[in-house]
């Protein structure tokens, strides 16, 4: 008798190898090749008859989005939920990814009838839930299952309004002889699934499992194969919650949403910079308000810095929380050397508060006054917004949307803002509410900050 075929892939990347090895060669993970059927990595189909045309000829369908009634949810989704789409939702365990998904599909259910799968809860665990949400409703089906195939066949006899799947990584398909979660497993029921998705137009959800390294555990593929790619983020400490798209056909990939965990489920917050500031210090040296853009929501969020002497003559420490640690080492050698601060001897920390993450130029000048402050241990005013890019020669750079950011600032009761001159020049004589500062470099910006 033949010797069965075998083939060993990482079950990290999906990368595939001739042999056994301890270190793959992909992405240098260590123990996660794992031994395949060769008979398992491939799966016949029937030959499709479909056939190219212009794409001027296609017709153009009019589709409405499936509106969940969880703002900040359909915010990040684009609208809503398109139907025939595919949706992977990750995040950390315990984020609250089961409980967003539930109270969505008890709200959509009084539209239409929702299946909701979970491989990883008895139908009597998901009662429990349900009921501590405050989710029971007739047409929230509830299904326990782990093969593909026997989800698929309930998809197709109730044709929800409706589908979603928790979690991708604990079904397994009878076609295949690996164990769930694997590579082929993934990428196989994640095809199935596709494939319903756009042959019966019924939006299926799937949740994702992350590794340690925060991303979404399975192969590369999966992200390539859905249309949109949501991460629930936030800590087990702390009661917010923010989700974010890093991948959405149909809606853009800057806006968030932002949540807080409570006894009855997560609450959607709809001022999310007063949150964000609700329990910022008066008068501290370090603290500074910054105005961040996320999609088209203008946030207002507090930066703090922490500089120190280095202890014993060291190397000094550098620590960034929420911020980009290149763009504080930069933004460090222009205070020396543009400013004349002799801070590169010493620690510094920073942390973005709220657990936000701050990519965009716009902030810079806040990190730069957050550093100065601390270091001279003089405070900023409590009462001013700090807005503008910082450049290697110490210069205050423009930036997009400033109108949006004042007008934030004014909203919360902020009575100043430090803005770059090329902004207020454009802006001409109108009056957006706070008090305009405008500042030609960075030197200038931190004497005008500071009491």
């Amino acid at each position: 008798m033949a010797k069965a075929r075998v083939k060993y892939r990482c079950q990290e990347c999906g990368y595939e190898l001739a042999k056994w090895a301890g270190r793959c060669p992909g992405c240098q993970s260590w123990n996660t090749i794992v031994e395949e059927p060769a008979a398992a990595l491939q799966t016949q189909r029937p030959l499709s008859s479909a056939k190219s045309m212009p794409i001027t000829e296609v017709e153009r369908e009019a589709f409405a989005r499936y509106v969940t009634g969880i703002g900040e949810l359909d915010r990040v989704l684009g609208g809503g939920i398109v139907p025939a789409s595919l949706i992977l939702v990750g995040g950390d365990p315990g984020v609250g990814k089961s409980t967003l998904l539930m109270q969505a599909a008890c709200l959509l259910s009084k539209k239409g009838k929702i299946l909701y799968v979970s491989g990883e809860e008895s139908k009597e665990q998901l009662r429990l839930r349900a009921e501590r949400l405050g989710t029971l409703s007739e047409r929230l089906l509830v299904l326990s299952e782990n093969e593909l195939e026997n989800i698929v066949s309930q998809i197709e006899a109730e044709k929800p309004l409706l589908a979603i799947v928790d979690s991708i990584q604990t079904i397994y398909s009878g076609q295949l002889a690996s164990a769930p979660g694997s590579v082929g497993q993934v990428r196989e029921c994640t095809a199935q699934l596709l494939y319903l998705a756009k042959g019966r137009q019924v939006p299926i959800i799937l949740v994702g499992h992350i590794t340690k390294a925060g991303g979404l555990a399975g192969p590369k593929v999966l992200e390539h194969m859905v249309d949109a790619v949501l991460y629930f983020e936030g800590s087990m400490e702390e009661s917010y919650r923010v989700l974010r798209a890093v991948k959405n056909r149909f809606g853009s990939t800057d806006e968030i949403g932002v949540f807080a965990m409570g006894g009855e489920g997560l609450t959607e917050v709809e001022n999310p910079s007063e949150f964000f500031l609700a329990q910022r210090p008066k008068n501290a040296a370090g603290s500074v308000v910054v105005a961040t853009m996320e999609g088209s929501r203008p946030l207002l969020v507090e930066v703090q810095a922490l500089v120190g002497a280095t202890a014993f003559g060291g190397v000094p420490r550098r620590q960034a929380s929420g911020l980009d640690h290149n763009r504080v080492s930069t933004i460090l050698a222009v205070l020396e050397r543009r400013v004349g601060l002799n801070i590169g001897s010493h620690d510094v920390y920073m942390n973005a508060v709220g657990g936000l993450r701050l990519n965009e130029p716009a902030v810079d000048l806040g990190i730069a006054a957050a550093l100065a402050s601390s270091f001279k241990n003089k405070p900023v005013s409590g009462r001013l917004v700090v807005i503008g890019e910082v450049g290697l020669t110490g210069e205050v750079r423009a930036v997009r949307d400033l109108e949006r950011r004042v007008a934030e600032a004014g909203r919360l009761g902020f009575e100043k803002c430090l803005i770059p001159y090329h902004n207020w020049r454009r802006l001409g004589k109108r009056q957006l509410g706070p008090e305009l500062i405008p500042v030609h470099t960075a030197c200038e910006a931190l004497q005008t900050a500071m009491f």
